[in-house]
């Protein structure tokens, strides 16, 4: 596993990323603006549950909660401006924040 991240500075964006061998995201993470909102905390693992179990509107509603993961490898994300590997620490960190932030999010639209 690899744990990377880079920045946007055009659309002042922070992505995170867990990585598999091959360099696809297994979990991704966006945080947008100063303030570091989280606008993405998606899991390949869900995203597949979802696929294989549920229709097009449970998958849409996962979605609009969590953001859309990263299609495609990310081979030669060294070159992208800011990126760096970061510890498996700093990424459950951020996961776990941005998946709190979220989860509470839909519930708060949901009331």
């Amino acid at each position: 596993m690899l744990w990377i991240r880079a920045y946007d500075g055009e659309s002042d964006v922070w992505s995170y990323f867990e990585l598999d061998d091959e360099e696809w995201a297994l979990r991704h993470v966006e945080l947008q603006g100063p303030q570091r909102q989280p606008v993405t905390a998606s899991s390949l693992a869900e995203v597949i549950e979802i696929r294989d179990r549920d229709d097009l509107a449970a998958m849409a509603a996962y979605e609009r909660q969590y953001g859309v993961l990263a299609e495609g490898t990310l081979h030669g994300w060294q070159e992208a401006d800011g990126a760096a590997d970061i510890t498996r620490q700093e990424f459950e960190s951020t996961w776990a924040a941005a998946r709190e932030t979220l989860g509470k999010d839909r519930i708060e639209e949901a009331s």
